[in-house]
Formats: C-alpha cells, structure tokens, sequence
C-alpha cells in the first residue's frame, strides 16, 4: 500500500455571545418555542432593513486578536445567494472578499511537541434556521436561529491528522469561552466546524477535497477525518476519481454520504450587500477591544509552570477554563500550597466538575482543606473526602471534620494496637508476608487504611504495622 498524507482544513462556525441577532433586535436564547424569536427583519419580509449589531462586530474582533489575527481597518458585508428552504431570504449575508479578521494562527500541542495551525479569516455572517426531522410525513423548520450572529474561522490546511483536527479545535474552543465571545455549547450548536479534507502521495500536489458538513462533536470529527481520509486512500488505490462533493457524516454507522456536489463562490454568486454599509474599525476601537482580553490559556499555562512548578500536564488542565482558573487563582490567595491544591483539584474537582459548569465549592474551603491536609490534621484519602461533601453541601470543610470526627490518626499506640487486631484477623496475608511475599504488606496496610476509616497517618501507620510484623 502506497503512503498518503492526509490534508486538513477546518471551517469552524461560532455562534457569538450576543443578546440578540446580528440585523434585528431579535433575542438569540437557545431552547425557546419554535418561530417565536423571529420578525419580518429576520424572515426577510419585502421593504425590511437590517441594521448591523455592533457588539457582534466587536465579539469577532476579539476572537481575531485572541488567535493572533490582523484586523481590517475597512471590510464589507456581501450577500451569499442559494435556495434552502431553512434560510427564508434564499441569501445569507456574510463577508467574501474583505474579511473582518485574516491571517492569524493558534498553537496546538501534539505528540509531546507543538506546531502552528494558521487562519486564513474570521468573517461575520448570520445563521440560518434549524430542519427539524422528526416527523415520517414532513420536515420542519424553526426560525428562531435564523439571524442570530456567527463567525466563521477558517483555517490553513495545516492539519494533517484526526488528533490535530480535535487538538486545535479544543484550543480554539478554550480561546473562545476564555475570551466571552460565545458559550461554545457544542450540544447546542453554538461551536461547530465543517472538515476540507483531502489526500495525497508525498511530494504531490493539493488532492480533490470533500467538505464534511455540520459536525458538532470532537469525536464526530476525528471518526469522520479518519473515515474519509480511508474512503478516498482506497478509492485512489483502485484507480478511481476523487469528485469534489459535499458529504455528510453520519454517527450511528461512522460513515460519510454524498449529499451534494461542492459549490464554488461563482455558485454564491457573492455580491455587495446593498442595504449596509462598510464596516470601518479605528485603532482606539482594536486597543480599547484588545484591553478586554484576559491572559490566555497558553500564557496561564507557562505561568502556571514556573510559579507555581506544576507538572505542564497538570498546569494545561487547569488553565484550560477560565473559571477553572480564576477559581484556582483566587484559591491560592489563602495558601500557598499550590501542588497540593493542583493534586485535589485534578483528582476531585474534575471528577465531580459537569459539563461547562463552574466550580461548586468555595476556593476559601478548598483552600482549608488543603491547609488542614498539609497541617496533618487530615491526609489525603480524607481531603478527597471532604471535599466531595463540601461540593454538594456547601458546608464549611472544618465542620465537615469535626462533626464526623475525620482528623487524622497519628496516635502510635493506637495504630499498634489497631495493626495487631488486623493481623490476626488477616493470618494468611501475615503468614504470605512472613514467608518472603512483600506484595503482602500493602494489602495488610489496606485494610490497617480501612479500618481506621481512612483516618490513619500514613507514614506512621506504616511504621506502626511495621514494628508489630518485626515483633512477632
């Protein structure tokens, strides 16, 4: 088999944090009855103007700033013309030859190293509505998402893989919920991305792409990447012709199908938008915009690493939500015990942390929890504990130790004696540990663990067992 090089370009789809749509005064919720978010603007009625939302405008200025990009001091909105029945003025206005936002890049992190994925553009547009397909009789439409603000970003074709497809999706996800510019809720539709993909032979030119349209997951992208990039490499091999074609991906089979063949701009037939004028941006304007960007994932990461000496694993975690973040920022305003605090925070937070939700404990009461682990007043089975409780109750962490009596054991005495009653209620493990198995030791220091109820001081229960074993 022939080697072949994958080539991948990505046309993400944002939906912008605004209270309402891009022309009209229309609001943009997500979840409302269907068609009752809509007016003769967005409908497109005869005789209507749109007017161009200025925060809109603003929201793609930080992204492009965010990732890197030049802003146009002038660009224009043009109409993109097709017929499908959820985009009622059979046009879409967006940007073509005169972006917003150009020639920027992100840096993803990939197989231990890093490498840069540039962006082309980041244009303005309007969505359109939404098919419904649940009846066996008809398809639906609901208008509400009709006009509610995009940007598209579009991509170099720099990605040569599933795994860097997702590994820059995810950067720009995290760039764009750190920045405000949208919520990113992919099961929503607000973050989702269209893959150009095609493949080639070392050293050949660009191959024929297909578009994947609409997929709105991390592992919808990498399956329908890898599927594709296999579809057309077997094809090739068989002597057959890529077509350049639209395709859809379909989850439950993990397949793509054609849908369409693939529109060029002469297809848009992109024009001027008549009804709006240009888009000027002055340098007070990109100053004031660029002030109200936060420091990003990958600086917080560095500085994570050096201030803090948290492993980079460890410190990207952390870093990549910015109330994760700031929750662990203003937590270290009450210790100084940053690893211990990075340690409970990726080993409990993240396993009780839901899907774009925001921490549920205090950093004050993480913060007290970690002091009490590092006083020795609790170890760290019991800190997991505590925190656990802390989260779903909201009760203070001290409390929680003294009401349900949690302080760590170091009482030596009391360790021999509890060490003595496991040994003999254990006396095949005490008799595998005699005969040479070591293994043995940690499961009589286990249920030593146990019955303390996790409470016993780690190093002195172990010295504690240790004695006893020596003493027989």
């Amino acid at each position: 088999m022939s080697v072949f090089e994958t080539v991948v370009g990505l046309e993400v789809h944002v939906e912008l944090a605004t209270k309402t749509k891009i022309f009209c005064s229309c609001p943009t919720d997500f979840g409302a009855e269907p068609n009752t978010q809509v007016c003769p603007v967005c409908m497109g009625m005869p005789g209507v103007l749109p007017v161009l939302n200025e925060r809109a405008v603003e929201l793609a200025i930080i992204a492009g700033l965010a990732t890197g990009c030049e802003i146009s001091a002038y660009s224009k909105t043009d109409r993109k013309n097709y017929f499908y029945p959820d985009l009622p003025k059979a046009y879409q206005i967006s940007q073509y030859d005169i972006p917003l936002c150009h020639d920027g890049a992100v840096e993803i992190e990939i197989d231990g190293g890093s490498k840069r994925v540039g962006i082309t553009r980041i244009h303005i547009e309007e969505d359109s509505g939404k098919l419904l397909h649940d009846r066996e009789d008809a398809t639906l439409i609901d208008y509400n998402r009709c006009g509610v603000p995009l940007i598209e970003i579009v991509s170099e074709p720099d990605i040569r893989s599933a795994a860097e497809a997702v590994a820059y999706l995810k950067k720009l996800r995290s760039i764009l919920r750190y920045t405000g510019v949208s919520d990113c809720k992919m099961n929503e539709g607000s973050f989702r991305c269209d893959v150009n993909l095609s493949v080639r032979r070392p050293g050949e030119r660009m191959g024929i792409r297909t578009e994947i349209k609409n997929l709105n997951s991390f592992q919808s992208v990498e399956r329908a990447i890898e599927y594709e990039a296999n579809r057309q490499i077997e094809l090739i091999e068989q002597g057959e012709v890529i077509l350049q074609q639209t395709r859809r991906f379909d989850a439950s089979t993990g397949r793509t199908h054609m849908l369409r063949r693939k529109e060029t701009a002469d297809d848009y037939r992109f024009f001027p938008e008549p009804d709006l004028a240009g888009i000027v941006v002055s340098d007070e304007t990109v100053s004031r915009l660029k002030s109200e960007i936060p420091e990003l994932p990958d600086a917080r990461r560095r500085r994570y690493v050096a201030e803090f000496g948290l492993a980079p694993y460890d410190a990207e975690m952390l870093a990549d939500d910015r109330s994760v973040a700031e929750w662990f920022e203003a937590a270290l305003k009450h210790t100084s015990h940053a690893k211990r605090l990075a340690n409970l925070a990726l080993g409990e937070m993240f396993r009780l942390l839901g899907e774009d939700e925001p921490p549920k404990i205090s950093p004050e009461s993480a913060a007290k929890i970690v002091e009490m682990a590092a006083e020795g007043r609790i170890n760290g089975a019991t800190a997991k504990r505590v925190f656990a409780d802390v989260w779903s109750s909201g009760a203070d962490p001290e409390e929680v130790v003294r009401s349900q009596g949690l302080e760590q054991l170091v009482d030596e005495k009391e360790l021999r004696r509890l060490a003595l009653e496991v040994i003999a209620e254990n006396p095949k493990m005490t008799a595998d540990y005699r005969g040479g198995k070591t293994a043995a030791f940690g499961a009589l220091m286990g249920r030593l663990m146990h019955k303390t109820d996790g409470r016993g001081e780690p190093q002195i229960m172990r010295r504690a067992l240790e004695q006893v074993l020596d003493d027989m």
